[in-house]
């Protein structure tokens, strides 16, 4: 097996790995170097598909104000969302947004003005969007290329991270990674490992999510002994193009923000009989009445009109015309499809997870931000601020890679070195069929019956499959994760018994009082959101 070092190691490539990457070696001089691990290309995330935009809470924008988005936060969240978090981020987001435009973002502007739209369950207009409906896109690839033009940072494509290495001392001091290119393990040494490495939406039949989003970032941590949290908030966006595939292609928030309309095949309305803000309700909201008109739906977008659409959404109307949609006809066809993760590794603000020397941040990172339910354009704010803090935690700390590497280490490093756990299992049925159960089983709606037969299900896969350590290849550690994922999701359904946000129990349809610390919370002056 290779041994190398680096000062820090970035697991991930997304906006929130990407931006860690380029604020830490602008403000330290690492001895041994970054290192960013991607499982695919450098710009292939979830990142990349986000259309919606980034929230931004600018002193500009006058109808805006701390205290409104963190009420909105919190009342999408709940009352589950950790009001410090939230402030912490809102008051972040200008200093933040201006960094990225000095590094070329190109946000769209109104003349000389950001340009802000709305989304649903945000009371005023705060959502940033570049390229119309490419902001994910435009804001990843502006990082990638100050991250390829930066010769301290060395970039590993086409390699998995398969473990992390935990001392005596319960510390991180590195990972074992799998390069597919070379069919080879190395082992490489660190003082900050940071998951970066994105969300879990491939554990579901139906998904918005890029096939490398297997949470892998929550499973390395779960086997490391690291704390996971609130697995059961799983979002399902309300409307996923309707095509039949199983990635379903995102159409925006920001589309029902511009006027478009949720009708059944005759053209009828039907969001105001399940709440009052109608297509501009929260997403599991939204989802849920989707889910439950059981019959086909679309987004009506002649309030907006075709031509403007297609000004607007250019990267929709794209992938309308690559998949056979007319928009002509004013109707495109939408399903609710799993999302996001609003659970996951437990952090603080600045990344720290209950291991030493490993953070976390994006999606794979459970803040405390997002509580039972993300509001919509969060999660890239999110990304960008917690990976600024963590730069800023890391620039304060004594970086170089570690010298002593103990026995508890040392036979981590031999399974890989020399065993095999090799299987016959035919990966890509064992894959659909856990996709399948996740689906039907731990979806949308779930209650005790279904998610005991989740649990049952997932534990057959996983003794058909059998790789527990070292696996053949890329595919093989992917399933080893899914299977790690879908059970913490599964479990964490099971042991909440109520229904609060994403997470809809049909045997507990009523949650209970849950005890929160945002009431009678004051911020600028105002009241700000209380359960």
């Amino acid at each position: 097996m290779k041994y190398s070092k680096y000062s820090t190691i970035v697991i991930g490539s997304g906006a929130a790995g990407l931006y860690l990457a380029l604020k830490l070696e602008e403000q330290k001089n690492l001895k041994d170097g970054i290192l960013v691990v991607t499982k695919s290309k450098l710009d292939e995330s979830n990142s990349c598909l986000a259309q919606g935009g980034i929230v931004a809470v600018m002193s500009q924008n006058k109808m805006d104000s701390t205290s409104l988005h963190v009420s909105d936060t919190l009342r999408s969240g709940c009352g589950l969302s950790d009001f410090n978090v939230a402030t912490f981020i809102s008051q972040n987001s200008e200093h933040v947004i201006e960094d990225l435009i000095s590094h070329g973002v190109p946000f769209d502007r109104d003349g000389k003005n950001l340009f802000y739209g709305l989304e649903a369950a945000h009371t005023v207009p705060r959502i940033l969007h570049a390229g119309g409906d490419a902001t994910g896109e435009k804001i990843e690839h502006t990082l990638c290329e100050r991250i390829r033009e930066n010769e301290n940072i060395d970039i590993y494509t086409n390699t998995v991270a398969v473990e992390l290495l935990i001392n005596s001392e319960n510390e991180c001091i590195g990972v074992i990674v799998f390069r597919e290119d070379t069919n080879s393990y190395e082992a490489i040494y660190s003082s900050a490992v940071v998951l970066a490495s994105g969300g879990v939406g491939q554990v579901y039949k139906y998904t918005t999510n890029p096939t490398v989003t297997t949470g892998d970032g929550i499973a390395l941590a779960k086997r490391a002994g690291a704390e996971i949290s609130n697995m059961e908030f799983i979002q399902f966006h309300p409307t996923a193009l309707n095509t039949d595939d199983g990635n379903k292609a995102l159409v925006s928030e920001a589309v029902r923000g511009e006027g478009a309309k949720l009708v059944d095949e005759d053209g009828n309305r039907f969001m105001d009989k399940y709440d009052l803000r109608a297509e501009l309700a929260p997403r599991d909201i939204v989802a849920r009445a989707v889910f439950n008109e059981k019959k086909p739906i679309y987004l009506d977008i002649s309030p907006i009109g075709v031509e403007r659409f297609k000004v607007r959404f250019p990267s929709i109307t794209r992938i309308c015309e690559e998949r056979g949609v007319d928009i002509s006809q004013k109707m495109i066809p939408v399903t609710p499809a799993a999302h996001y993760c609003m659970g996951g590794v437990k952090t603080k603000i600045t990344g720290e997870t209950s291991i030493a020397n490993l953070y976390a941040i994006g999606e794979v990172a459970c803040t405390g931000l997002h509580g039972a339910n993300r509001l919509a354009s969060n999660s890239l704010l999110e990304c960008v601020v917690c990976a600024y803090e963590l730069s800023n935690t890391l620039s304060f700390m004594n970086l170089n890679a570690p010298r002593v590497i103990d026995d508890r280490v040392k036979e981590v490093i031999k399974l890989y070195d020399e065993s095999n756990d090799y299987t016959e299992a035919d990966v890509d049925k064992l894959r659909a069929d856990l996709k399948n159960t996740m689906w039907n089983n731990v979806g949308i709606e779930r209650d005790e019956k279904s998610l005991l037969e989740a649990k049952f299900n997932i534990c057959e896969i996983k003794k058909e499959f059998g790789c527990q350590n070292r696996c053949q290849d890329i595919k093989e550690y992917e399933l080893r994760n899914m299977i790690c994922v879908s059970e913490l999701i599964t479990d964490a359904a099971l042991k909440r018994r109520e229904s609060i946000g994403a997470h809809y129990r049909k045997d507990y349809i009523k949650h209970e009082d849950i005890k929160s610390d945002t009431k009678e919370r004051k911020l600028d002056g105002n009241t700000v959101f209380t359960k």
